[in-house]
């Protein structure tokens, strides 16, 4: 699929924040651990769920998924790993997930190593160091393109994650949830979706201190078994795309059910910048734990930030939110300084703007120098094979005078539901086509 984009227009209307891929994928993994079913609200329908849902499927688990939303996840009476979809598990990163599910249930098995994002290297050492003081083994077969996992004695353990690792926290945990005893999990991310899961894993009879915080005691149980509710809350990366799209498009728009304590700091750098916005009363997502608000945002003269805009572990700014800095930058006077410490070699995905007009220019294979404002004008683009990338030159091109066409748009796909009707719904001009 294609996106044919006619850019230039300001935007109008209201658009509501969709609920979040990467807490999805955790919870749908997570259901492993429950011999009873599991019943998740609202999950979006995406190419990164519809991998998963292959997964599970072929390993015996059925699934039903409403027009709703809601899914409804039955275990077999016995999980068969022979009939695994590999073509499936190698299209998505999430298939990691799965590791510490399926240690409770075998004592050695092989799982496809994803491909997933292409951002430079991704390591799983923090997983696999984690899991080896729980008593499991993780190692990687480079002539198969496999994980192999041996499950030895499993135990609770203190455990230092070396690096605050969004997956590998949720992993850990997910092993965690099932070794009785008490497990402490020391510099944990404390990101939305690792919330999510203590939430579920706490809907399940886990008994979890630290939620938001950077040490996470998890009391594991020997056994879960039960009809088990989870409620994924929202996307707050969705909820920046369409922020960083308005501020980008000089357009009105608000934003409902932006998940507040996953935005303070990036819509403070936007402030900084000159972004005018206003929020709403705050009211609850569904999980009853993450704070919700709408926000409407202005339309505004940008500069460029006092300082350089880089990620940090959660409160700071979200690694995933980082690209949405760029489009804007472009329309900013002065220089933006855009650090991408994280990926090695993501920022290079930048200098793709710069076939829409942009000035960027990259100072390292983690730093990107961008100068505005710049009129930006339309082009034919591939599409990175990488979700943010992806997105941030769409909002360029929507932002572009004339026709572009963005090629491939998989990997928007993987993480957006029916973004381009949703966008036209705000009064823009998207269309896919073949």
């Amino acid at each position: 699929m294609n996106y044919k984009v006619i850019g230039g227009k300001k935007l109008r209307g209201t658009v509501r924040t969709n609920i979040s891929k990467n807490a999805s994928v955790a919870l749908i993994a997570a259901a492993l651990l429950n011999k009873g079913e599991t019943i998740l609200k609202r999950v979006p329908r995406i190419e990164e769920v519809k991998r998963m849902i292959e997964v599970m499927e072929s390993i015996g688990v059925k699934i039903v998924w409403d027009p709703s939303g809601d899914m409804r996840i039955i275990p077999p009476g016995k999980v068969d790993l022979t009939k695994l979809n590999r073509e499936a598990a190698e299209r998505t990163r999430s298939i990691v997930h799965f590791i510490a599910p399926l240690a409770h249930l075998f004592k050695s098995f092989e799982l496809p190593a994803p491909a997933g994002c292409n951002l430079g290297k991704r390591t799983l050492g923090p997983h696999i160091d984690a899991f080896a003081r729980l008593g499991i083994s993780v190692t990687a077969n480079p002539e198969t393109h496999s994980y192999h996992v041996e499950v030895g004695s499993l135990q609770p353990a203190e455990i230092v994650m070396y690096e605050a690792s969004d997956t590998g926290t949720e992993d850990v945990l997910m092993a965690a949830a099932k070794i009785p005893g008490t497990t402490i999990i020391k510099f944990a991310s404390a990101n939305y979706m690792v919330q999510d899961l203590c939430i579920f894993l706490r809907r399940c009879g886990v008994k979890i201190e630290g939620v938001g915080t950077s040490t996470l005691v998890v009391h594991g149980l020997a056994d879960i078994h039960g009809e088990i509710h989870g409620h994924p809350s929202e996307d707050p990366i969705e909820s920046m795309f369409f922020i960083s799209l308005a501020a980008t498009t000089g357009s009105e728009i608000t934003i409902e059910r932006c998940p507040m304590d996953f935005l303070e700091l990036e819509l403070f750098t936007l402030q900084q910048m000159g972004l005018q916005y206003e929020r709403g009363e705050s009211y609850a997502s569904e999980n009853g734990h993450t704070v919700l608000r709408d926000i409407s945002i202005k339309k505004s003269e940008l500069v460029s930030p006092p300082e350089k805009i880089a990620p940090r572990p959660y409160p700071g700014i979200n690694i995933d939110n980082l690209p949405f800095f760029v489009p804007v930058a472009t329309q900013a006077k002065g220089e933006t300084l855009i650090h991408d410490w994280v990926y090695d070699g993501r920022a290079q995905y930048y200098l793709e703007m710069n076939h829409l007009g942009a000035n960027i220019q990259l100072l390292d294979q983690h730093r990107a120098l961008v100068k505005g404002p710049t009129k930006l004008h339309a082009a034919k683009v591939q599409a990175p094979q990488a979700l943010r990338p992806a997105t941030l030159l769409l909002i360029g091109m929507l932002a572009a005078e004339g026709e572009s066409m963005l090629m491939d748009v998989y990997p928007i796909n993987r993480g957006y539901e029916n973004l381009h009707e949703r966008l036209k719904a705000i009064g823009a001009s998207v269309d896919a086509v073949e």
